[in-house]
């Protein structure tokens, strides 16, 4: 997951994490480790149909936001 693309769709239509929480109906404690992906929490796949309505996001980006991996490259 990119959790930078999904807080800047938030801060881009004006939401917090409180209110996004509000609006897909799970607490902010459980956005936010979503978010943080803090131990395996990972988002149903309702709450991205819904985060997907709510900001009238693309296919291509959901796939951006939550089916990317972040990883890190180190030089061998």
């Amino acid at each position: 997951m990119n959790k930078n693309k999904l807080i800047a769709v938030m801060y881009e239509h004006g939401d917090t994490q409180a209110s996004l929480a509000k609006s897909i109906g799970i607490s902010l404690q459980t956005l936010n480790s979503k978010i943080n992906e803090a131990h395996g929490a990972q988002f149903t796949q309702g709450e991205i149909r819904k985060i997907k309505e709510r900001y009238s996001l693309k296919g291509s980006d959901v796939d951006l936001i939550f089916f990317t991996s972040n990883v890190s490259l180190e030089d061998t």
